[in-house]
This record gives C-alpha cells, structure tokens and sequence, in this order.
C-alpha cells in the first residue's frame, strides 16, 4: 500500500480561520504584466519617436553598439581599424589623399566621427586666410583635423596637436608622419589640455596661439579657453574655433564667449559628417584683448 495522504495542519485558534486553507485558495496575482490594449495604445507613440529621432538613433547603433562590439571582436578600437585602411588604400605623402580616404571609410565601414569635409572646407578656409605663424589643436584623435590644418599652414607654420590618450596618439602620430609632415611642422604632444596649457610656454616654446581648434571635449571648451587667457597665450586679433559647440553642444562656453565681452562671435551652422540630419555648428571667436 502507498503511503497514507495527511492533511497538514493550518494555523488556527479561537477566531481565526485555517491560514493554509485560505492561502490554497487564494488566487495568485501576477506582477508585471501590461494589458494588449495598453501596449497598443503606446504603440503609435514608439513609432513617432523612432521615426522622429531615427538619425540619432542609427548614430547610437553605429557609434555605441556596432563600435563596441567591434573593438572586441577584433582587438582594434576604431581609428586603428581606420589607420589599417588607409595603409592599403592612400598614397603616402599626399594628405588630401589620406583625408579623402579616411572619408570615404567612414561613409562605408565605420562612422570615424571626425570632422568630415564640410567642416573641413570652413577650418582649412579660416587657415588660409589668417596664415597663422602657430596654430593650436586640443584634441588630435586619428589626426583628420590635423592634416587639414597642415596642409594648409603658411610656409614656416607650426602645430602642436595635444591628445591625451597615448594609444589614439599613436595612431594619430603614424598617420601625420605617413602624410609627409614632419616633428618640425607638426608636433603632437600627449597629455590633458588642462595640464598641458600651462607648460606651452616654457616647455614648448610657444609664446602665443594664432588660431586655437577646440576638438576634444565640448564640457572642457570653458575651461581651456579660460586656461588660455590666462597664460596669455592668445594674442589680440587671434582666432578661436570650437567644433560640435551645438552636438553635443557648449552651451557654457557659447554664453561666456557671448558675454564677457571679449569675443567677436560667428557661428557656422552644419551638419554631422555622414548624418547631415543632425544639426551642429562650429564657433569662431575672435580675441579682442583682455581689456
């Protein structure tokens, strides 16, 4: 015979009723879960959104998930990956070759973000026509911006190019001397703007910035910009220019150059290279003096 079935015991006493009868019959309630209706009554919304803000959707897919996934599959971060392109598709010794080429993968390997050719044709424009004796750049990255400058410096012209990761400097330093520029013309420098600025003078003899590229980080636009002035690095009639000041933006550093009264300010409305949906802008200044 099996073993005889017992009734287990609840908990009861005088004017309580039996708990585990109560907790047998008691209906389970589900927890988190949304009514059809519901969700199809947000449904119209998500496609709105998504359609809306479909640019700046793909831009996090491409820039976030794709590049991530990416770096670990093939052990490169992305400007090296793009650096291996141009070794196999540029000539050497001709940067606007090189600049082409790193276009061109972009629009079809991989988003670079970089400064793309429509801000490109504005920088090398501004350098052209100011023919700066030395040019500042803070934030080398692959050194696309860097080659447009170079290219386009006076006979006898001088950059130094600050980054701070060494593993992207490296990169951005084989592609400047790839291009046929030498330490001479193009010095690169590897360390924070914020660290870097205040040793220009004594340990890279540079007395003063004709023309400043802001590249790097928008949130340090301010603070550099304030670091300059007051190492008195920019001279009176001095341009400054300031890229992504509207994506991701500056709002800090467009109001303080607006206000305080020692700019002269143009904004140059673009587009992302590759996204020309996306709105953004590069900032010139013009320094008056510190009076």
């Amino acid at each position: 015979m099996g073993t005889p079935w017992r009734k287990r015991k609840g908990i009861a006493g005088p004017g309580l009723p039996n708990l585990s009868c109560a907790l047998v019959l008691q209906p389970r309630t589900q927890v988190g879960t949304m009514s059809p209706a519901i969700a199809l009554a947000f449904l119209p919304l998500v496609v709105t959104l998504l359609v809306r803000y479909r640019h700046y959707f793909r831009l996090l897919v491409g820039t976030v998930l794709l590049r991530s996934l990416r770096d670990c599959l093939s052990g490169l971060r992305i400007e090296e990956r793009a650096f291996s392109y141009v070794l196999t598709h540029a000539l050497p010794g001709d940067p606007g070759h090189i600049l082409t080429t790193l276009d061109h993968w972009s629009s079809h390997c991989e988003y670079l973000s970089h400064m793309g050719p429509v801000k490109g044709q504005i920088l090398m424009r501004l350098v052209e026509e100011k023919a700066p004796a030395c040019v500042l750049e803070l934030g080398t990255y692959c050194g696309y911006s860097t080659l447009l400058i170079a290219q386009a410096l006076p006979p006898g012209g001088r950059l130094l190019t600050v980054e701070r990761d060494p593993r992207t400097a490296a990169v951005a330093e084989k592609l400047i001397r790839l291009a046929g520029f030498d330490e001479h013309m193009v010095e690169l420098i590897v360390g924070s703007s914020e660290e870097v600025i205040p040793c220009l003078r004594t340990q890279y003899q540079l007395s003063r910035a004709d023309l400043v590229l802001l590249i790097h980080r928008p949130r340090c636009y301010l603070r550099d910009l304030q670091l300059l002035e007051a190492h008195a690095l920019l001279p009176a009639g001095g341009t400054v220019l300031a890229d992504h000041v509207l994506f991701p933006g500056a709002p800090r550093f467009l109001q303080y150059a607006k206000s305080c009264g020692r700019y002269r300010c143009r904004l140059y409305h673009t587009g992302l290279p590759d996204f020309p949906a996306i709105k953004d802008g590069i900032a010139q200044l013009t320094y008056a003096g510190p009076g």
